[in-house]
């Protein structure tokens, strides 16, 4: 019993990169103590974080999905300006609902690369033909404010789960318009709220 506790204890001490009293080098003791880190975001006062996520709806929407993910990877690739990190992320595989998260310098680099191609051209694609699935996205932004998207997201997640739904439309059609930014963007939008109606 004692030689499966050394291993054990061996293989978590490794595995966990913690001193133990029997460790020559121990400096804290018995005690383990926790790595406390935060970090210094001075240098970007206007990071947003941007949540996406696409939700396969009906078994269709697993060949949109499966689809999006190497024209993510490239899009990522080409270094669009203002985006400091990309990470994707897994909701969960049953039903497949695949995502990721972006930390971008500002709202203008995201709101310019998203009206540019090829994201410009995607969304214009998947609001004509979810191709069987939901997409949403909700974006955080460091000087206040939130704003969120959610187009055929059929189970809700998110805000959509305990805030009130509203139509996309006037005042809310835009993230901009959202995030009640106000300004012109310097890009035009994909589409019209009338061409969407």
């Amino acid at each position: 019993m004692e030689g499966k506790n050394g291993h054990f204890r061996f293989y978590l001490n490794e595995y966990l990169n913690v001193m133990t009293d029997d460790d020559e080098y121990n400096k804290v003791g018995t005690s383990m103590t926790a790595l406390r880190q935060t970090v210094d975001l001075s240098a970007f006062p206007d990071l947003v974080v941007v949540y996406l996520g696409m939700r396969v709806n009906v078994l269709t929407g697993i060949k949109t999905l499966l689809g999006f993910g190497p024209k993510i990877e490239d899009s990522v690739a080409a270094e669009p300006d203002g985006l400091l990190l990309h990470e994707n992320l897994i909701y969960s595989f049953f039903p497949p609902h695949f995502g990721m998260r972006q930390y971008w310098r500002d709202f203008e680099s995201l709101e310019r690369w998203a009206r540019a191609e090829p994201h410009r051209g995607w969304w214009k694609r998947f609001l004509r033909n979810t191709g069987g699935t939901g997409f949403w996205h909700e974006l955080y932004a460091i000087r206040g404010g939130f704003e969120s998207m959610y187009v055929d997201v059929q189970q809700p997640t998110g805000f959509l789960r305990f805030a009130t739904p509203l139509p996309a439309k006037g005042d809310l059609f835009s993230a901009r318009d959202r995030l009640r930014r106000g300004g012109v963007p310097k890009t035009p939008s994909p589409y019209t709220e009338k061409e969407l109606s």
